[in-house]
């Protein structure tokens, strides 16, 4: 049975996301799907930050909040835990160059969020678009930074740690699908203002997936727990490596072997060192 560990950080993360989400949605359908002060003309499917500019406001601030803190801390603890041996060590400087900088383009992604939705659309939509790129944008980098260095390390240690290379490919799959969504979005959004409603649903498809590249942290995380049945990634790989070095030469042995020897055979007076 796994123990409560860094892996529940990220779940957290995706819990309090998905569950803000739904509540977001659920409470305008059952609201009939109203027109909000801040939707334009021609509007009639509410993007997420209409809905979170209007009654629910204190709840889309608190899920934003709870939502990146917990992801950073993911990002965090996946470090640390490199660090520290109980997941598999990053290769070399330019990996840990690459977490370290994930981690950072991380925050500035959560601050996106938090201030997106502090600057709601009604009140601030200036800053408030330029928050979302913010976000969007943050954790994207954030994400190809982290896949380079499981692509990295998952190559390295590919003969007994495939569940790296999984970890990046569910990634890679993220940021290619989001890049597409946010392109549809942008494009939909600010370019053609008659498709708003396909940006709103879009707006939502992105915010859905954004979903399952936080649970993916699950999955890097996992590996370090330590149970009865269970030991954690970093030590098995020590010990996989200890026990693949060379063992020192043994000495070699000397046998007591005829000393003179000539066409005939062993000189009978001589064997094993010991005259006859």
């Amino acid at each position: 049975m796994w123990i409560i560990s860094f892996w529940v950080f990220p779940l957290i993360s995706a819990g309090m996301w998905i569950a803000m989400l739904l509540a977001m949605l659920g409470s305008w359908c059952v609201q009939g799907s109203p027109i909000y002060a801040s939707m334009k003309k021609g509007q009639t499917i509410a993007y997420i930050s209409d809905v979170g500019a209007e009654g629910l406001k204190p709840l889309f601030i608190t899920g934003s909040v709870i939502t990146v803190v917990f992801l950073d801390l993911s990002f965090i603890a996946e470090r640390w835990l490199r660090h520290s041996g109980q997941l598999v060590p990053n290769k070399g400087r330019f990996d840990k160059a690459c977490a370290i900088a994930s981690i950072f383009f991380s925050v500035a992604g959560a601050l996106g969020l938090i201030l997106l939705s502090i600057f709601d659309t009604l009140r601030h939509p200036h800053l408030h678009g330029g928050f979302l790129v913010m976000f969007i944008v943050g954790y994207l980098i954030s994400a190809i930074l982290i896949c380079i260095e499981y692509l990295r390390i998952g190559i390295f240690y590919r003969a007994n740690h495939r569940i790296l290379l999984a970890s990046f490919a569910i990634k890679a799959c993220f940021i290619v699908v989001e890049i597409a969504l946010a392109i549809g979005f942008g494009v939909c959004g600010w370019r053609q203002p008659y498709r708003k409603n396909v940006a709103a649903v879009l707006e939502w498809v992105i915010a859905l997936v954004f979903t399952f590249y936080v649970l993916s942290f699950v999955i890097d995380l996992l590996p370090s727990v330590r149970t009865r049945h269970h030991v954690p990634q970093g030590e098995k790989y020590l010990e996989a490596f200890h026990s693949a070095v060379v063992s020192p030469p043994q000495h070699d042995v000397v046998y007591d072997e005829p000393v003179m020897q000539d066409s005939a055979g062993p000189d009978p007076g001589f064997y094993r060192g010991q005259r006859m």
